[in-house]
């Protein structure tokens, strides 16, 4: 048999870590390895059980005295398998709900703690990754998507029973949901309260099992659901629409699904909030003649004067040509940066006409080569 970690170890704490760093490394390390979190996964349950075994014994102020002063050995045969053993039962944790009812024990104490469990809980809320195009996310979209998710039985109509047999009180929590056990300690008696294995705290229990659900009362179904992304929505926004989730407990609300916004790159567009940005390449004879000239825009070309003299790097707003607004609110600017574009391979004729040229401007005629001359003019004396 392998041999056990220290427990101090385990939660990751200090010797001395008062009860508020135990809780809180506690809490972590469980949602971290929860088999509801890792279904199937043999080393992430015996983690859980290590964790819980741990935390079982040094959030005791008794047993933490014995472990500090004998070890695993304890003082009369050895800690271990207490009762967490097996994890904390009850229902599942799929998408962003249910962490809170994993933690009750912590709100109130250990022994009095009230039946929240008895009462409605919402169902758990899901996720969907939706990916969409630069275009469909500046103009809107209509996407339908297919999610898995679990809902109620038809056959019984959440209610587990067959026939519609109504559910009958849990004999051994008298339809309280939880049980108490009693244990006798140096210090007086210890009282815990925990959901109930029988029922898993509902405090009611099935004698003949829907064939549908075995029993459940849920079914996975497969569900198409249209989604109307709306214009404007951006990279990393979240949808929600309420109640697409799974169903709730005991009559609770359904839970929401969150559709997370994935917009794809485009090919000549970048986009900042609501403007866009394009750079486009310009010749030298267009810089300093000036041209009227057509670029790309969301909604199709668009036409404008590059005037005459445009310096490299200079940024053109075409206002009201950018991205819708969300809630409708009128749309962002386009931005145009100009790119020269130096020519390659020029054969003898226009390397003779391009000197020429050259020759005969005057320092005056360049402006930011005249500024630079005369910065090293200074810097050199």
């Amino acid at each position: 048999m392998a041999e056990k970690r220290d427990y101090y170890e385990v939660l990751g704490v200090e010797r001395g870590a008062d009860e508020a760093a135990l809780k809180s490394a506690y809490r972590k390390l469980a949602k971290k390895y929860h088999p509801d979190l890792n279904p199937g996964d043999k080393t992430a349950e015996a983690n859980f059980k290590e964790v819980n075994e741990a935390y079982e014994v040094l959030s005791d102020p008794q047993k933490r005295a014995q472990y500090d002063q004998f070890g695993h050995a304890g003082p009369q045969g050895g800690f271990g398998g207490g009762a967490y053993e097996g994890g904390f039962g009850g229902g599942g944790f799929s998408g962003f709900g249910g962490f809170e009812d994993i933690f009750d024990m912590f709100s109130g104490g250990f022994g009095g703690r009230s039946g929240r469990r008895q009462g409605p809980t919402q169902g758990n809320s899901l996720r969907y990754d939706l990916s969409i195009s630069f275009e469909e996310a500046a103009f809107g979209v209509q996407k339908e998507i297919s999610i898995t998710r679990e809902e109620k039985c038809p056959k019984c109509n959440g209610t587990g029973a067959r026939n519609g047999e109504a559910r009958k009180t849990c004999p051994s929590c008298g339809g309280r949901g939880q049980v108490q056990s009693t244990v006798r300690t140096p210090l007086g008696n210890m009282s815990t309260t925990r959901p109930c294995p029988d029922c898993n705290g509902e405090g009611t229990v099935v004698e003949h099992p829907c064939e549908e659900c075995q029993g459940r009362g849920r079914v996975r179904r497969k569900r198409s659901i249209n989604v109307k992304v709306p214009a404007g929505i951006d990279n990393g926004q979240t949808m929600t629409l309420r109640g697409e989730g799974e169903p709730g407990m005991r009559g609770g609300p359904n839970g929401d699904l969150y559709i997370a916004i994935s917009v794809r790159a485009h090919s000549l567009f970048q986009r900042e909030g609501f403007n866009i940005f394009y750079e486009m390449p310009i010749s030298f004879v267009q810089a300093t003649l000036g041209d009227t000239v057509e670029v790309p825009g969301l909604e199709g070309k668009i036409s404008f004067r590059i005037p005459e003299g445009t310096q490299p790097g200079t940024n053109f707003r075409i206002e009201g040509r950018g991205i819708q607004r969300l809630g409708g609110r009128g749309k962002g600017d386009m931005l145009v940066k100009v790119k020269l574009e130096v020519p390659q391979k020029l054969n003898a004729k226009q390397k003779e006409l391009l000197q020429q040229f050259d020759g005969s401007m005057t320092p005056k005629q360049y402006k930011e080569k005249k500024s630079f001359a005369d910065k090293v003019k200074n810097l050199f004396g």
